[in-house]
């Protein structure tokens, strides 16, 4: 796509984060998306297309009162809605719709009316991997940190330090589920979920959600808040079994996605002020750093140990705390573009000083999809 020719004008999430007993999933994907429209000055009315993930778009226009002219269901994972992003930019540029509405919500916490996915025994993970014991992400995802590991000299302390450091932002971020600070010996001294994860190397497993609007850029500046371009998209995906990856130190997805994207915006990584990596465990930082370039393979332990992505650092990496420890309600995606968001607006609550491009880079299931957006406060 054209650079900035499409803009964020709405931005929210919902009302409240954690632990939301009396929403279900429908009822949190409609309070983020009414906290976006009254971000925007909206009214369902206005919208005219619409995407999500985890609920049918087609239930969320229904509940909502939207009757859309663009509608896309695309789920791989985590990571879909930076594949709405590109998709919606794309219809938007084509004069499908005008005024795109993206919603997620979850209650990966309190379970209200959450749906079943199908990975019954027919699945390629059924037959090819669930036989041999693995019991979801955190047993799934072992599989390529060990070689990663074992490839780079990446030690357990290394990966602790990733959870150390994103606390570090937590602290400033008063909507955070956690803040009080750890040290890299409270991440090797929590329980053992699956070797090598402790506890404080998982994500949270919280409730809520969030929402953007999107419409063209010759339209944004009649919006209340300051637009939010982007400058490049990319998406990719791999395969649907993590032990079937080209190669475990390295995610294709990842590599495809974030070099389309670099390539769209026209920038370096030196023009990057502020990052965004989906965080599900704390390996995936790592992974991201180099499969975006901004590290060579092996070099992001070091990266993030010399605290060039902390408070202060050259790299500002996962300033809301992440899903180490803002929040993850199971599909991360939303919630690190809202992030980058904030900081482009220049209004986040851990705000990089100057900042003009973030990057926001995300994960479908355990390397199977990959969606990368680069977003400009700097109007074309």
């Amino acid at each position: 796509m054209k650079q900035k020719t499409v803009a964020v004008v709405g931005a929210a999430e919902t009302t409240r984060l954690g632990k939301i007993p009396d929403m279900s999933v429908i009822q949190l994907h409609a309070d983020a998306a009414l906290n976006a429209m009254a971000d925007a000055g909206l009214k369902p009315s206005d919208i005219d297309g619409i995407a999500t993930a985890g609920e049918s778009p087609v239930a969320l226009a229904q509940y909502l009162g939207i009757t859309p002219k663009y509608a896309d269901g695309t789920s791989v994972g985590g990571c879909s809605f930076m594949l709405h992003v590109r998709h919606a930019a794309a219809a938007i540029n084509e004069g499908l719709c005008n005024t795109v509405l993206i919603t997620h919500g979850e209650s990966g916490r309190s379970r209200v009316g959450v749906g079943r996915f199908p990975m019954g025994g027919a699945s390629l993970v059924g037959q090819f991997e669930a036989p041999f014991g693995p019991v979801g992400p955190p047993t799934l995802f072992t599989v390529p940190v060990l070689r990663y590991m074992k490839t780079y000299g990446v030690t357990e302390e290394d990966l602790a330090n990733v959870a150390v450091i994103q606390r570090e932002w937590a602290a400033l971020n008063p909507r955070a589920s956690f803040k009080d600070p750890i040290t890299v010996d409270d991440v090797l001294n929590s329980d053992m979920i699956a070797w090598p994860f402790r506890k404080l190397m998982c994500c949270l497993v919280t409730d809520g959600g969030g929402a953007l609007i999107l419409t063209s850029a010759d339209r944004a500046k009649d919006f209340p808040q300051k637009p939010v371009y982007i400058l490049g998209t990319g998406e990719s995906v791999e395969t649907p079994m993590v032990s079937q990856m080209e190669d475990f130190t390295s995610s294709k997805a990842f590599r495809v996605s974030g070099k389309k994207a670099f390539e769209e915006a026209g920038i370096t990584h030196a023009d990057v002020d502020h990052l965004m990596i989906y965080d599900a465990f704390a390996h995936l930082p790592l992974y991201g750093l180099e499969d975006l370039g901004f590290c060579k393979p092996g070099e992001a332990k070091d990266f993030i140990n010399e605290r060039n992505t902390a408070i202060g650092g050259k790299l500002p990496l996962n300033t809301n705390g992440g899903g180490l420890s803002y929040m993850h309600s199971g599909m991360y995606g939303m919630y690190a573009m809202q992030e980058s968001i904030r900081q482009m607006r220049g209004i986040a609550p851990a705000q990089v000083q100057g900042a003009k491009i973030s990057v926001s880079h995300g994960v479908g299931g355990m390397f199977a999809a990959s969606g990368t957006i680069i977003w400009s406060n700097e109007a074309p």
